[in-house]
């Protein structure tokens, strides 16, 4: 089948298979799984114009509702982290799409960017991984180290509780630990990441769930949610953008491939939906363990396919 905005040419069943295995691995770690789409449709389907991120965009637009509902249902969406992410992100994300229009078309120089800053989270995280396991070996044994993973996971009541929140702070506490998060320190965050997620394609929430990891402390289990939100909102207007700037540039392909996006969104709401189902039965640092090894091997292939 060919669909006439892309170019590309692929059986229709194809881009919604690969959305539900993509995104039910990644949802569980807050990511939408558009962060695995976009390589998969520049390398593997040849889709290489900047309209390959408005489409990608598109695919959260589809996917997302059906893990944010399924977080939403559990009581762990964090709000005043949601907030945060949705305000700080959505600036960040049209001026990443103006950049990615005039700045950075050429397909190699948008690869070398995308492997860079996958790059710099996988090896943050991992960094961050190390430390944990650091830390957890030189406590009080393997045995007094199980319980609270196991708590973390095999408990399907857990929810989130604010304890307080204002214009400069908000905490909340989740399996009987307390978290409290600068307000402003989001707000920054978030806006860095927006101009990133805005070039990249993938909404300002999707690449911001590793950051509040690793930065912020938060436990993945009440990031997910907020970033998976921030990536919907944020994608909306991104889609609503690249389409409003395409008329200014007619010579090159600006607008999304509709029909290609809705179809990998529907791969993805169903991959979602149990992603977001069975994340609470897995460990946390499976999670991230995951997470970093798809980031490694994604940037890797970037960098390769450039100094070829």
């Amino acid at each position: 089948m060919l669909f006439s905005v892309s170019g590309v040419t692929v059986d229709p069943w194809i881009p919604p298979l690969v959305a539900f295995v993509v995104s039910f691995l990644t949802s569980m770690g807050g990511i939408s799984g558009a962060f695995l789409l976009l390589p998969f449709q520049m390398s593997v389907l040849g889709y290489t114009h900047p309209s390959v991120s408005s489409t990608n965009q598109l695919y959260n637009i589809v996917a997302i509702p059906s893990g944010v509902y399924r977080y939403c249902k559990e009581g762990r969406m964090v709000w005043p982290l949601t907030w945060s992410v949705v305000i700080g992100t959505l600036p960040g994300v049209f001026i990443g799409a103006l950049v990615r229009v005039t700045g950075l078309r050429d397909p190699r120089a948008f690869k070398l960017f995308a492997a860079a800053v996958i790059l710099y989270i996988a090896i943050k995280m991992f960094k961050d991984l190390r430390k944990q396991s650091a830390a957890a070996s030189t406590a009080t044994g393997a045995a007094k180290g199980a319980a609270p993973l196991a708590a973390s996971y095999g408990n399907p009541a857990a929810t989130v509780t604010i304890t307080h929140r204002n214009l400069r702070r908000f905490g909340y506490t989740f399996q009987g630990e307390s978290f409290d998060v600068s307000v402003l320190g989001i707000f920054i965050l978030c806006f860095i990441v927006g101009i990133i997620g805005g070039i990249y394609g993938i909404g300002g929430g999707a690449i911001i769930a590793p950051f509040l990891v690793t930065f912020f402390g938060l436990p993945v289990y009440t990031v997910a949610g907020a970033a998976l939100m921030g990536t919907f909102v944020t994608s909306v207007a991104g889609v609503a953008f690249y389409t409003a700037i395409a008329p200014f540039y007619p010579q090159v392909s600006v607008a999304p491939d509709w029909l290609l996006g809705v179809l990998f969104g529907l791969g993805g709401m169903g991959g979602m939906y149990l992603g977001a189902r069975c994340q609470k039965f897995v460990p946390a640092k499976g999670i991230k363990w995951m997470l970093v090894v798809i980031m490694f091997f994604t940037s890797l292939k970037y960098i390769l396919e450039f100094f070829q």
